[in-house]
């Protein structure tokens, strides 16, 4: 086989882990919220963590971002862009918490 054949098939088969392992854990996490109800702590607790495998398993397989030093600038890009996202929530959910404690609307 040549060398671009070769790289096909390795691309090829980072899709299809990927593909399996998104379907995976998507599975999982319909398959506990189904089966134990979503009114438990730990249903919210099992989906938050199958949810941040899901992102790892994008950012890996799909976008190919991973430790080596030529993708390190797209993982600074993507976690800059994570801060900017946290700080415009975050800071949303703090000025509207603020304003209902000012306007003496906060829930009893």
């Amino acid at each position: 086989m040549d060398k671009r054949s070769e790289m096909h098939r390795r691309e090829q088969r980072r899709y299809v882990i990927g593909y399996g392992g998104s379907l995976l854990l998507t599975g999982t996490v319909f398959t506990i919220a189904y089966v134990f109800g979503i009114e438990t702590k730990g249903v919210y607790l099992a989906i938050a963590m199958l949810g941040l495998a899901q992102l790892v398993v994008q950012l890996v397989y799909f976008l190919h971002i991973d430790r080596r030093r030529s993708s390190r600038e797209d993982l600074d890009l993507i976690l800059f862009s994570v801060l900017v996202l946290l700080i415009i929530i975050l800071g949303t959910v703090w000025i509207m918490g603020n304003l209902a404690v000012r306007m003496h609307t906060y829930p009893m």
